[in-house]
């Protein structure tokens, strides 16, 4: 059996590099790994062991080895090229919801081929964007809202970026982090600081990860407004200020969660469309602004653990030995 190099965190706090056994049976590919992408907000939580074990199942990637108790393989953003497969996939550039590990094998229906317009170093947005897409139908965002995006960290300035193209709105990223405002100009967005926040929002979306967050974005909601909850928690407790005018405006607050699409749009969406819907949506060479850094696959455990912990982190990028 062949065997790579791949990602372990192995206990709280800790990870390593392993060799990691794989087979390519018939209905799969081989994938020689050119970028993976570090998604912070999730793999911080599985890095610190907070993923409760309620969800251990409900959370587990596609092509996660191990479990949340340790040792594990998580990760969901990776383009590779196919080395063996069929022959409408060889040589093709391809994303794959797989953990960060230099060579591996996937169900061919998993190995996504990039649209041409979109670099492969680029690609490791896929994955954000689909929940940042799916986020946006739960939202339910239509011409001429006022939408206000609390979070802007890559899902929530993704999410800003559609809604700023639907015709007509008027979508405000929030932040407590003012440098986060240039990021905002470049994704066709206004900015402001929490205190600053904007009023009579007709949607609201909530992707900070914390409770003055949710307190802000539900602040900024109007009457009878849809406030989409786009954070997880993990393990964590949030407290949710649901007195005031929460019950008075009658405010919907509603969970988006990528683990499925919306009901009105899944009998005619799989996942796979909606990846590639993702993909295709990525042909924007302004949104390379999200990507905050990058660091070697051999260099990967050594780093890790900073690149989770500083909140400046948006899409880490991870380079690995081949070259296109």
């Amino acid at each position: 059996m062949p065997t790579s190099e791949a990602l372990w965190i192995t206990s709280p706090g800790n990870c390593e590099l392993d060799a990691t056994g794989f087979e390519t049976p018939a209905g799969f590919v081989e994938v020689e790994t050119l970028f993976s992408g570090i998604s912070r907000g999730a793999e911080a939580l599985v890095f610190r062991g907070e993923v409760p074990e309620t969800e251990w199942q409900r959370m587990r990637c596609p092509l996660q080895e191990g479990v949340f108790a340790f040792p594990v393989k998580y990760g969901y953003a990776t383009v590779g090229v196919v080395e063996e497969g069929p022959h409408e996939l060889l040589d093709r550039t391809v994303f794959v919801l797989h953990p960060h590990q230099a060579r591996f094998s996937a169900p061919e229906s998993m190995a996504v081929p990039l649209p041409k317009e979109v670099p492969a170093a680029r690609a490791v947005l896929a994955a954000s964007m689909e929940t940042a897409l799916n986020i946006v139908w739960d939202a339910r965002a239509a011409p001429g809202d006022r939408i206000a995006i609390v979070g802007a960290g890559v899902i929530g300035a993704l999410a800003g970026y559609l809604c700023a193209r639907i015709p007509g709105t008027e979508v405000t990223l929030v932040d407590k982090n003012p440098m986060r405002a240039a990021l905002a100009s470049t994704l066709g967005c206004r900015f402001a600081l929490p205190q600053d926040s904007p009023e009579d929002c007709d949607v609201v979306i909530h992707a900070s990860a914390s409770t003055a967050g949710l307190a802000t974005a539900l602040a900024a909601a109007a009457m009878e407004a849809r406030v989409v909850e786009a954070s997880w928690y993990g393990a964590n407790h949030v407290s949710a200020p649901l007195g005031a005018a929460f019950h008075s405006r009658r405010l919907q607050l509603v969970s988006s969660q990528v683990g499925h699409v919306p009901a009105d749009r899944r009998v005619r969406w799989p996942n796979r469309r909606r990846l590639k819907t993702a993909l295709g949506l990525l042909a924007d060479a302004g949104l390379d602004i999200l990507i905050s850094g990058e660091s070697e696959f051999s260099r990967l455990p050594a780093r890790y653990a900073a690149i989770l912990a500083d909140p400046a982190t948006l899409c880490h990028r991870v380079r690995y030995g081949r070259t296109q």
